[in-house]
């Protein structure tokens, strides 16, 4: 099974309300994560794209980039602020992406080692099926090791 796979097997018991929603991790690897949500399923009263589920797919990015880029079994990620602005409007399946540099993985990891935790900043953008940026996130994250 690949790390894509179990990410969503995980979601699924861990984030039941997300699984519920479509969320998929799509691509899972250091310092890159991106994920999918259907339209089906998750419109609003007017026929675009709940914002929540908008908020969703992009907030799970932290902790799809945290456990692909760190080991999962001495860390565990936490969201501490997200950010949202919305766009467009989103009327068809989303993909969510977000990206850290290699220096930035450095840090958080060197930090989280010293100290048990490391905030790190996560810039999110989602996108329509057409490519059209329907939002951004700014989030505040943190890397956390187990026991504290």
């Amino acid at each position: 099974m690949n790390l894509v796979d179990m990410m969503n097997d995980a979601m699924a018991t861990t984030i039941p309300a997300a699984d519920k929603l479509g969320v998929k991790a799509v691509e899972a690897r250091r310092g890159f994560a991106a994920a999918t949500v259907p339209l089906k399923g998750n419109g609003n009263h007017f026929g675009v794209v709940y914002a929540g589920v908008e908020f969703t797919v992009a907030e799970i990015l932290g902790g799809i980039i945290a456990i692909a880029s760190f080991d999962a079994a001495k860390y565990y990620p936490l969201v501490k602020k997200l950010d949202i602005e919305f766009t467009a409007a989103a009327r068809s399946d989303l993909r969510a992406e977000a990206s850290l540099d290699e220096d930035e993985l450095r840090r958080i990891e060197t930090e989280a080692a010293e100290k048990g935790k490391a905030d790190f900043v996560l810039d999110a953008v989602v996108r329509d099926e057409a490519g059209q940026t329907v939002a951004v996130t700014h989030g505040l994250y943190q890397l956390r090791a187990h026991g504290t």
